[in-house]
């Protein structure tokens, strides 16, 4: 990878307000973009119609402003570019790599629920025949795009990505893709349009990503993404995953837990000097 040409990007979605761990991230990735000279982006993803809010989005701006960070503008934002996504998804389902899924959610965790011997397995769905499907779809039952990994996988062939960083069991350096793990993913919902797999590296790819720069809780979602890379003849990025935060009770920051907000921290007093500080970055 040219140090002249690098390339990363930190993208929150909307949903909350961001805390010490999506400062950690940004500020990681910020870093890493100064000390090479490259180019630092900042992307909203803001696909997820149902809980990405106004008000979220102009605070995640207002929050690393305050901690110093600065980016190219325009940021880009996912609803500005839904006709790409959905391109894409025409192009895998021209492939014949997709299929329509009307399982519930509730019905698909009921299946892998029921594996054998108790064992939690990621779904794997089928196709409908012709005439069943062409009666759910003039019934007008939800359904879902799924990836048929099986097919996506021989399609690809073999793949690798590079780890710069490390995976949660220690992985660096070249590794091989092993996307079993992810099953059938949803690739595209009605309630929620394209999902984040999939508008991600048609993003990376548009936006010249060069690395990313995230937490481990992603490292398994990166086997998928490498496989939808290849699948779309996109160039894949290296990896770059870093430890995550936790709190108190040991447990790793999360919106959902309600997890303090750097707005709650600016509001108590701390300086975005002090908090670079204490995440190990220069004050």
């Amino acid at each position: 990878m040219s140090v002249r040409g690098y390339v990363t990007r930190f993208a929150p979605s909307p949903t909350g307000l961001l805390h010490k761990g999506h400062a950690f991230s940004a500020l990681t990735g910020f870093a890493r973009a100064k000390a090479a000279g490259g180019r630092f982006l900042l992307r909203i993803e803001d696909i997820d119609f149902t809980r990405c809010r106004p008000q979220f989005e102009a605070a995640l701006f207002e929050d690393l402003a305050w901690l110093g960070l600065e980016w190219e503008q325009p940021a880009l934002r996912q609803s500005d570019h839904l006709a790409d996504y959905s391109a894409a998804l025409g192009r895998l389902e021209a492939m014949g790599l997709l299929y329509r899924c009307f399982k519930t959610r509730k019905e698909v965790l009921d299946a892998i629920g029921s594996a054998p011997h108790g064992r939690m397995e990621a779904y794997r769905g089928r196709r409908l025949g012709p005439a069943e499907e062409a009666s759910r779809l003039a019934a007008g039952e939800p359904f879902a795009w799924r990836l048929a990994l099986g097919e996506a996988q021989r399609l690809a062939g073999p793949l690798s990505f590079e780890e710069a960083g490390e995976g949660p069991r220690g992985e660096h350096g070249a590794l091989p893709v092993d996307a079993g793990g992810a099953g059938d993913v949803v690739l595209a919902r009605k309630d929620v349009g394209i999902a984040y797999h999939l508008a991600v590296v048609v993003d990376d790819a548009r936006q010249g990503v060069t690395e990313v720069v995230r937490g481990r809780d992603l490292f398994e979602a990166t086997h998928i993404q490498r496989l939808l890379q290849a699948l779309l003849g996109l160039p894949a990025p290296a990896y770059r995953h870093h430890p995550l935060l936790s709190g108190p009770d040991g447990r790793r920051l999360a919106k959902r837990d309600r997890a303090e907000t750097l707005r709650a921290l600016r509001a108590n007093g701390m300086t975005p000097e002090a908090l670079r500080a204490e995440l190990g970055f220069d004050a």
